[in-house]
């Protein structure tokens, strides 16, 4: 092939020498990379949690029998600034427990009142009169009590969703024993104890509730609500032991494989003469795995069924001191998960704030091996990358630490092998023929979920602020 370059009036075309170097790369054998993926990141939670074989496609967490003790969470609905409970989330109140009458709870939810509160703004005074029930629809909220040395001490924070003074329904008179304030602007919705008395007064289903409620016995459980065991300790002589039995969940939940699929469709001509010096079909089926394997682990912390994040407890997620991610707060998260605790989860621009927050104090925590890896570590625990757990568009994100492994009690993941057209572990490549057009088809799955065997085997650091200006 001849290229040649147009010449201004007067010059002459230099001749050529020598054979030029586009012409020769096209009799060159190019040195070439296999086809490149932004989108493949490190997937860290698929490398480190245990993989445990679900035969049947479903998996049975089978735990001691819990009584629940209504510490749940109030969800809202907000039109503009109005701001309203949901009447059947009013059941997460103790003693509104399992009732389910609409109509009363429509109409306790009625009767509400909206509250606004800047930040050192008090809500309720220790030692005055606890005549209310307080939801917090937005915001957090500091419980501030006396210390051991007489000092003011936070004992613990509410956010969005929690309450306080459930026990002033329940109670004829009663004090606070702590004191609340505002931390950042804050929306509250109360529901003062007169107005549930002459609620309670005109509606039999809810006399009738409460009365059951109250007067029912009072089943022994320890704190994280399992039925007790009965043991005797410290005693002499031969005393009566007491009997005792170990009460199963009658209903265990089943973790059902979830799955992952998707169309390869590869036309014959490019299979047939485009195969050196790679193999098309086979960069096709690895690009698609591995984006297969990112929605894989995008589904493992998101998914509304089985995700981690939807399935901590909430007596497991706390919220930060102040908006970024501290110290304080990533000790906080170890003394949630202290039995044995595997690993941080945060997405990169969290762990960079995490590393910001400790240069401000100081602190440079050491890195530690990980699998050959050069990792972050607070306290010796991991802190891994995972940009599946999203910074929202206010800039927050969630840091997860987790327990793993069946025999700790902890988290892990569930898949099949042995499938038919297994390609991996779990993963499987069918070939479903051949179109009219020649187009050759593959039908690639992968079948997946995750099971959190015990509550405290995950903690959850929430509203994680990022990029706070100093």
């Amino acid at each position: 092939m001849t290229v040649t370059d147009p010449l201004n009036p007067g010059e002459t075309e230099a001749p050529q020498l020598s054979l030029s170097t586009a012409a020769a790369r096209n009799l060159a054998t190019t040195t070439k990379s296999v086809p490149q993926m932004q989108g493949i990141t490190s997937r860290w939670l698929l490398r480190m949690l245990p993989w445990v074989q679900a035969a049947g496609g479903a998996y049975r967490v089978n735990r001691r029998l819990s009584y629940t003790l209504g510490d749940g969470r109030v969800t809202f609905t907000n039109t503009g600034a109005d701001v309203r409970v949901i009447p059947q989330e009013l059941q997460e109140l103790p003693l509104l427990r399992g009732f389910d009458d609409d109509a009363t709870l429509r109409a306790l939810a009625d009767r509400f009142v909206q509250q606004e509160f800047e930040p050192g703004q008090v809500i309720a005074t220790a030692g005055q009169p606890a005549d209310e029930v307080v939801l917090i629809a937005h915001g957090k909220v500091n419980k501030i009590g006396t210390g051991e040395y007489g000092d003011d001490t936070v004992l613990s924070m509410l956010a969005d969703g929690e309450f306080f003074g459930a026990q002033a329904l329940a109670e004829e008179s009663s004090t606070w024993e702590a004191t609340f304030k505002a931390v950042t602007p804050c929306t509250v919705l109360s529901l003062r104890q007169q107005d549930f008395r002459d609620m309670n007064g005109s509606s039999e289903p809810l006399r009738e509730h409460i009365r059951n409620t109250l007067s029912g016995p009072k089943r022994p459980h320890n704190v994280h609500g399992e039925a007790d065991i009965e043991i005797a300790s410290g005693h002499a002589g031969e005393p009566a032991l007491a009997g005792t039995y170990v009460d199963y969940e009658l209903a265990p939940r089943e973790y059902e494989l979830s799955v992952a699929q998707t169309v390869l469709r590869v036309h014959s001509r490019v299979a047939d003469l485009y195969n050196q010096p790679m193999n098309q079909t086979e960069q096709q089926l690895r690009l698609t795995i591995e984006a297969l394997r990112e929605r894989q682990e995008e589904e493992l912390i998101n998914n509304r069924d089985f995700g981690l994040l939807h399935n901590a407890d909430l007596r497991q997620r706390i919220h930060t001191r102040s908006g970024p991610p501290t110290p304080d707060d990533l000790d906080e998260l170890l003394a949630l998960v202290w039995k044995d605790p595997g690993f941080f989860l945060a997405h990169p621009r969290t762990i960079a704030a995490i590393g910001q927050e400790c240069s401000k104090r100081g602190l440079y925590p050491q890195s530690i091996d990980l699998n050959g890896h050069q990792v972050p570590a607070w306290r010796g625990v991991p802190i891994l990358p995972c940009n599946k757990l999203h910074v929202s568009k206010t800039r927050t994100s969630s840091i997860v630490l987790m327990r793993t492994g069946e025999e700790n009690q902890g988290v892990i993941g569930l898949h099949q092998t042995g499938i038919p057209d297994e390609y991996r572990p779990g993963l499987s490549v069918r070939f479903m023929g051949v179109n009219d057009q020649a187009v050759i088809s593959y039908l690639v799955s992968a079948y997946y979920s995750a099971a959190i065997l015990v509550p405290d085997a995950i903690g959850v650091l929430e509203h994680v602020e990022l990029g706070r200006e100093s």
